[in-house]
């Protein structure tokens, strides 16, 4: 058992949430438990994944994707009162931490992304975008059957470049926005979680490899990460709960 002001403050210290301009507020969310008997993960705090986290008798949900997004509607009505209500009847905290969590060089989803390919000397690029390295060359359709089989998510594969991959640049989520700066940085290949309309054409035109493995798919590891970390921590049973999401 632990304080929940004590692991907010100590998420806190790790994450640094005061250095970035996000979309959302980070940290502590909707207010649940003052004793954390268990915490459970996962990348969005959708129903479906609260009522898992209910059974699973969570006092603390942590989270990638939380609520409270700017642009989108105040009223808490509909969804998003059905989801807190579900949070207040069972007396559970949500926890949420966005571009932090991207960015942390240890617990971060683009650190986390890497350990899961295997890539070699992983280290930031250009703001949350990172660059490292294959083991050994793929060729462009080997490196999609790799991806798919690491993340169980086949990839989109968009563009033309090199007729072997080594050297590549990610950024998890909806990070498709990067690659012109991939482009810029000469790498072979770019991964983000997800493609828009331009993509497919500035991969094709400036002669790189696109990869779209999935927004949730590539945004899974950062939050396991930091929930092991904070079980290490305090001694509170931590799990992690996947609710899929093909996009």
């Amino acid at each position: 058992m632990a304080k929940r002001t004590d692991i907010l403050r100590t998420l806190n210290q790790w994450l640094t949430p005061e250095n970035f301009q996000d979309y959302c507020p980070n940290g502590l969310q909707v207010e649940g438990s003052d004793e954390v008997t268990r915490i459970v993960s996962g990348v969005t705090a959708s129903q479906s994944f609260i009522d898992a986290a209910v059974e699973a008798g969570a006092d603390m949900i942590l989270v990638h994707h939380g609520y409270f997004w700017k642009g989108e509607p105040q009223p808490v009505t509909g969804m998003k009162k059905a989801r807190i209500k579900t949070l207040l009847d069972h007396d559970i905290s949500l926890v949420a931490y966005h571009l932090p969590l991207d960015d942390h060089p240890d617990y971060g989803n683009n650190r986390q992304l890497a350990e899961v390919l295997g890539f070699r000397n992983p280290r930031p690029l250009a703001g949350l975008l990172w660059e490292g390295e294959l083991d050994e060359p793929m060729t462009p359709e080997g490196f999609a059957g790799y991806l798919n089989e690491r993340l169980n998510r086949h990839p989109l594969h968009v563009g033309s470049g090199p007729e072997q991959i080594r050297r590549v640049a990610w950024c998890t989520g909806a990070a498709q926005g990067f690659l012109p700066s991939a482009v810029e940085a000469g790498v072979d290949a770019y991964i983000s979680g997800e493609a828009s309309e331009p993509t497919t054409h500035t991969a094709r035109e400036c002669g790189i490899h696109y990869y779209g493995a999935g927004h949730h798919a590539t945004e899974r590891y950062g939050v396991q990460a930091l929930g092991r970390a904070l079980a290490e921590s305090f001694g509170v049973p931590h799990q992690f709960i996947d609710c899929d999401n093909p996009v």
